[in-house]
């Protein structure tokens, strides 16, 4: 469970991105360390996705069984009681059918996770997560990201929550268009409170 914090764009969403080849690099390298890319699972930002799309909560949230079915076949039995489960998970079975243009935020955020469940992935990287929902909610997805760090998946998360991440998170990396520091969250949040400058403003807050 790592945490990713930072002031706004201190490059903690282009990170995300470039693990999942979006964006492409300029320096450096990317190790997966044996991994694929649809071994990972990645939740961007909400506003990153067009809601106007005319696609029910359904078929969205399907979209998460792709890297073992392909874009092209139709759901079988087992996959579509595995789809419906995850809908299930997160609260949202009476809006199966639902646009997910006419829903709320915090539901919109809730058909992403299920879409997560579906994938499976033992890597999830996720972008602001938590963000414009409610207590309810944030508690609701919370309790998935134990579950799935329980079982054995690296989960990483771009996090504006201090609190949260000191209550969740084991780690932290903090960025600030490069790597300030990353290690255990005490040790993380001491150095950055200990530090000069905008990074222990940022720790502070």
């Amino acid at each position: 469970m790592t945490a990713v914090v930072g002031e706004n764009g201190a490059g903690k969403s282009t990170l995300l991105r470039a693990i999942m080849g979006i964006v492409r690099l300029t320096t450096g390298r990317i190790s997966l360390d044996g991994l694929r890319r649809a071994d990972i699972a990645y939740l961007p930002q909400a506003q990153e996705i067009d809601r106007s799309f005319p696609i029910d909560v359904a078929d969205f949230v399907s979209l998460g069984a792709w890297p073992r079915i392909g874009l092209s076949r139709s759901l079988a039995a087992s996959e579509e009681n595995r789809l419906l489960a995850a809908i299930e998970r997160v609260g949202l079975t009476t809006q199966t059918r639902t646009q997910i243009a006419q829903l709320s935020g915090g539901q919109f955020q809730r058909a992403l996770f299920a879409r997560l469940i579906l994938q499976d992935a033992p890597l999830m990287l996720l972008d602001e997560p938590f963000a414009a929902v409610d207590a309810k909610t944030t508690n609701v997805l919370m309790a998935l990201l134990r579950e799935w760090h329980m079982n054995g998946r690296t989960i990483v998360a771009v996090l504006h929550d201090m609190a949260l991440v000191r209550r969740e998170f084991a780690q932290v990396m903090l960025l600030r268009h490069r790597l300030v520091t990353h290690g255990p969250t005490d040790t993380a949040f001491a150095a950055m409170l200990s530090g000069e400058g905008n990074e222990a403003r940022f720790a502070a807050e």
